[in-house]
């Protein structure tokens, strides 16, 4: 496995592998791997020649007073984990390299991005789809690997490669949860036993909002949303950000649920912890 640090060697070395007709498959990540990022490397693997991981905790997608200084970070215990799962190249760049002193250029998308999480975090897609937009022409991969846990991003990060006539390919992996269901996530980290407990509503609310649509036949959006919403009003610690139901293809709010269609998306807080999840009916 090779460690690599800066934009022009990852660019050399991914180049040489594609024009020796090799596919690469790449897994951006920030770091503090857990099962969730190792399926993607995993997936990956099993479509590619060559599996390029990056790590790097992106500045912009963080607004102010978010975590971006206290992010968890253990660069080798992740380069152990890269190497565990047959990493091939593993791309940690520091921020001048992404970002240089005089950097002007972003990506914005205008659609998709604005409602849920662009509601509550208005910078954040805008730092995502540049440091992506970055990243794959640095990384030039013929895949990219990205998680469902993630529903808005993976729809910006779609519709950016779409716009954009990235020749890409976006593979989505599903969601990895805990034994006890709770999604995998770096900010778990961050929680305390009683927090951890109390985050278990956000699944629960999901497989609520599941039984009504699969085994009771409910169609109506706010019936369920409510329903979903009385189980995360259960918790002390816990603060609703959003529940919405939406079309998991555009990110545009839903007047009656559709199997196959709909998607229950969920944002909260666990005190200063915020976590996101999804269910597709």
């Amino acid at each position: 496995m090779k460690v690599i640090h800066t934009a022009r060697e990852t660019q050399t070395k991914v180049l040489a592998f594609k024009r020796a007709g090799k596919k690469v498959g790449f897994v951006p990540t920030m770091g503090f791997l857990h099962e969730g990022h190792l399926s993607l490397v995993d997936l990956m693997r099993t479509i590619s020649d060559v599996v390029l991981v990056s790590i790097y905790v992106n500045p912009t997608q963080f607004g102010a007073g978010e975590d971006f200084n206290k992010y968890p970070r253990d660069l080798q215990r992740d380069l152990d984990l890269c190497m565990a799962h047959g990493v091939d190249l593993v791309f940690v760049p520091n921020n001048l390299e992404i970002y240089p002193d005089d950097s002007s250029t972003y990506v914005v998308e205008e659609e998709v991005g604005n409602g849920m999480c662009g509601n509550s975090r208005p910078t954040h897609f805008k730092g995502v789809t540049t440091v992506c937009a970055k990243l794959f022409n640095i990384c030039q991969p013929t895949f990219v690997a990205l998680g469902q846990k993630d529903a808005q991003q993976v729809v910006v990060l779609k519709r950016m490669v779409r716009d954009l006539h990235f020749p890409i390919e976006i593979v989505v992996g599903p969601i990895i949860r805990e034994k006890d269901g709770l999604a995998m996530s770096s900010r778990n980290a961050y929680l305390d036993a009683k927090q951890r407990k109390e985050a278990l509503l956000i699944y629960q609310s999901l497989q609520t909002a599941r039984k009504l649509v699969e085994k009771n036949g409910t169609n109506h959006v706010e019936r369920v949303k409510a329903e979903a919403l009385q189980v995360l009003t259960g918790g002390s610690h816990l603060r609703v950000n959003y529940i919405e139901i939406v079309n998991r293809e555009t990110m545009s709010p839903e007047s009656e649920i559709v199997r196959g269609r709909s998607l229950l998306a969920v944002a909260v807080w666990i005190d200063q912890v915020r976590l996101i999840d999804n269910f597709c009916f």
